[in-house]
C-alpha cells in the first residue's frame, strides 16, 4: 500500500510540473493547490496512518485544515488591498502576472 501511494505521490509531482508548464490563467494557483491539497492528503492518510486510526483525530485533522484553508483565503483577500500600492516602474515583468482575483497589473 505504501509504495503504491509513494508512486501515486510521483504521479501527482510530475502532474504538477507538467501544469506549472501551462499557461491557464487565472486558474494555475487553484489547479496547484488543489494538487498540493491531494497529495497532503495521501500524505496525511498513510503515511501518518491516520486513516487506521481513531476518528475522532480525523476530525481534529479536518478542522485544523479548515483554519488553514480560512486563513490562506483571508491572505488572498488583503493582498487586493495592497494593489494600489505596488510601485509600477520597479518590476517590469511583474506587469504580466495573473492574480487569484483575475486582474492583472497595468
Amino acid at each position: 500500500m505504501l509504495a503504491a501511494v509513494f508512486l501515486a505521490l510521483l504521479a501527482l509531482t510530475g502532474l504538477t510540473v507538467l501544469v506549472a508548464g501551462i499557461d491557464l490563467g487565472n486558474l494555475n494557483l487553484y489547479v496547484a493547490l488543489g494538487i498540493a491539497g491531494v497529495k497532503a492528503s495521501l500524505v496525511v492518510l498513510y503515511f501518518m496512518h491516520l486513516r487506521y486510526d481513531r476518528p475522532f483525530l480525523l476530525v481534529v485533522f479536518l478542522g485544523c485544515l479548515g483554519f488553514v484553508v480560512l486563513f490562506i483565503s483571508l491572505v488572498l483577500t488583503d493582498a487586493a488591498a495592497y494593489y494600489p500600492s505596488v510601485n509600477r516602474g520597479e518590476a517590469p515583468d511583474m506587469q504580466k502576472v495573473h492574480t487569484p482575483f483575475g486582474r492583472t497589473q497595468p
